[in-house]
């Protein structure tokens, strides 16, 4: 399955990228630069326990020279506490990326949040669209990732406000193996990225979302580089 974009030029146009500092946001950060989209990353603090992934977004922003602004929307944590990401004193579970065991980690409308919030930067800086990186391995788990809520979301961003803002997902229907290698052969350096749902010094290994990324560095055959408390072993 080739994703890859090919370098373009898209003069004038540009894109507000939700970037959260994970490897799917990443990739899509550097796909719409190659496209040749003018990219505005948009970040959310909004009292998730791993909020390190903040920082390297941050860091890469400053280094890619990129746009970037993180809007603090730690005022609605009340709303949406009702989950392992955000509420601490909740077991974050551990274990392999399945229904059974991650339901837990869903935060309430998130993704509804978040673009809306993102669509409102589009339209206000004269942004034709809005990136994020909802795949095909959140869909059993994260309703506000299936093509359905994208489809639905598009055409509420079409009538939304007087210009249109398009919601593009690359990745909608891919692994994350498949977004790995792609960003892979855009020659990406993934330890520029955070995936641990825990905010500790070294990613746990154990989480859901560290064995997910393991399992796609797995599966391409390369090493993740970077350093885990306690990898243990995934299956590719």
């Amino acid at each position: 399955m080739t994703l890859s974009a090919s370098p373009s030029t898209t003069a004038g146009l540009a894109s507000v990228v939700i970037y959260s500092g994970g490897m799917d946001s990443y990739t899509v950060l550097h796909r719409a630069l190659r496209e040749g989209y003018e990219v505005h990353a948009l970040s959310f603090d909004y009292g998730q326990r791993h909020a390190r992934e903040l920082e390297v977004a941050a860091r890469v922003c400053h280094h890619l020279g990129v746009s970037h602004q993180v809007v603090d929307i730690r005022a609605i944590h009340g709303l949406i506490d009702a989950s392992a990401l955000t509420d601490a004193r909740r077991e974050l579970p551990e274990g392999d990326y399945a229904e059974e065991n991650l339901t837990a980690t869903v935060v309430p409308n998130r993704n509804m949040i978040l673009l809306s919030l993102a669509i409102a930067k589009a339209v206000n800086i004269g942004a034709e669209r809005v990136d994020y990186g909802a795949h095909g391995g959140d869909h059993v788990l994260y309703p506000d990732c299936r093509p359905e809520f994208v489809e639905a979301m598009n055409t509420v961003a079409g009538i939304a406000n007087f210009e249109a803002v398009e919601i593009h997902t690359p990745y909608l229907y891919a692994s994350k193996a498949e977004i790995l290698a792609d960003g892979l052969a855009m020659g990406l350096d993934y330890a520029d990225t955070w995936t641990c749902y825990r905010g500790d010094e070294l990613a746990c290994g154990r989480c859901g979302s560290c064995r997910e990324r393991l399992a796609a560095f797995a599966t391409n055959g390369v090493d993740d580089p970077l350093p885990y408390a306690a990898p243990g072993r995934v299956t590719p």
